[in-house]
């Protein structure tokens, strides 16, 4: 997204236009499900002078308003995305935390009916498939060891 993309993003979003949620859009736009820490370290390396509760500060606000997602799978840290609207759910790799994105196979939201809704109006379901990426699936190959050579006998 171009700079007057996003600045229009905010403002689309009631927001104001300044430096550092330029900055975390701009970090979100090539990085999706980034860590705080990771949009920290983006942010920082054109705008150094921005804090960590900066950071977090941006975030909140990005997320209240949907132009950001925050997503949460068990054991992990929060992760924002800009992909937000769509119904779609991650795929998470159970041993390097590797997450990826995945089009809802049945098109609307929700894309699951719970058996009661206790009456909530239900809109919207959150899904996580966990499993193990293309590369931590793939077996491990270990060196072959050759075995020692045999020592001759005097």
């Amino acid at each position: 997204m171009s700079t007057p993309e996003l600045e229009q993003a905010l403002r689309g979003a009631a927001l104001r236009v300044t430096r550092p949620r330029l900055a975390v859009l701009t970090a979100l736009h090539g990085h999706a499900h980034a860590t705080t820490d990771e949009v920290l370290g983006l942010v920082r390396q054109q705008h150094p002078e921005v804090s960590h509760q900066a950071v977090y500060d941006v975030l909140r606000a990005l997320t209240t308003t949907g132009l950001v997602r925050r997503i949460e799978p068990q054991g992990s840290v929060a992760r924002y995305e800009l992909r937000v609207g769509d119904n779609h759910h991650h795929l998470v790799c159970r041993s390097c935390g590797s997450i990826a994105d995945v089009d809802c196979a049945v098109g609307a939201a929700p894309c699951l009916t719970p058996s009661e809704d206790h009456g909530f109006v239900v809109d919207e379901a959150e899904v996580i498939y966990w499993g193990l990426c293309r590369a931590c699936a793939a077996p491990t190959v270990l060196p072959t060891l050759e075995p020692p050579a045999e020592r001759g006998t005097r």
